[in-house]
Parts: C-alpha cells; sequence; structure tokens
C-alpha cells in the first residue's frame, strides 16, 4: 500500500477516535472548551490530507500534507492539556497520543519524500 493510501485511512481512523473522545468529554465530564479544540485540529488532519489527492501540483501536495501535519501537532497540544488536567486517563492519553505520533511521522515520511523527489 502507498503512503499516501495509508494516511487517507489512518487520519480517517484517528478522526472517529477524537469524534469518541469529543463526545465523551461533553457529555460525561462536561468540558466545553479543549473537547471543541481538539475535535477541530483532530478532525482537520484528515480533511487536509484527502485534499492532497486532489493537489493542482506536487508543491500543493506538500503544502496540503504541511497543513496537515500542523493540524496533527495543534492536536498533540490539546490531547496533552486534556490528559495533564486529568479529564483523559494515562491509559487513553497513551493509546491516542501514539496513534497521533503515528500521523505524524507517516506526514514527516511523505513530505520528505516528495520533496526529494522534487529536486
Amino acid at each position: 500500500m502507498r503512503e499516501d493510501n495509508t494516511i487517507q485511512i489512518i487520519c480517517k481512523a484517528f478522526a472517529l477516535r477524537i469524534i469518541k473522545l469529543y463526545k465523551y468529554l461533553r457529555d460525561d465530564k462536561n468540558e466545553y472548551v479543549m473537547s471543541k479544540q481538539v475535535l477541530k485540529s483532530g478532525t482537520s488532519i484528515g480533511a487536509n490530507a484527502r485534499e492532497s489527492l486532489n493537489a493542482q501540483s506536487a508543491m500543493d501536495f506538500i503544502n496540503k500534507l504541511n497543513i496537515a501535519l500542523k493540524e496533527a501537532n495543534e492536536t498533540q497540544y490539546w490531547l496533552e492539556l486534556l490528559h495533564e488536567s486529568e479529564y483523559i486517563g494515562e491509559k487513553e492519553f497513551e493509546s491516542i497520543y501514539a496513534d497521533c505520533n503515528r500521523i505524524v511521522a507517516t506526514l514527516v515520511k511523505i513530505i520528505k519524500t516528495k520533496k526529494e523527489k522534487l529536486d
């Protein structure tokens, strides 16, 4: 499987996890600010990765994935805050954070490979 297909799959699975986390935080923990932020950034990763499929050029492809990478980094921040403020436990944090780290690493690899091909 090509990496750009893999990123689509893992981003969508991650977005679904983020949606479930958002519902849990909203309904069970009555947390409305950070949960909304992590929902926005966590689902935006996949949306930007999906946009890259119809990029108009190699640079547009890289730019779209760079935006996805920025959203993934923002999501890591919100997950850290949710964990450190004790809205999510250690086990849950480690699991979802590992998924986000996988996305970051995959995006970095795809972007680097694409840039090398341009040179």
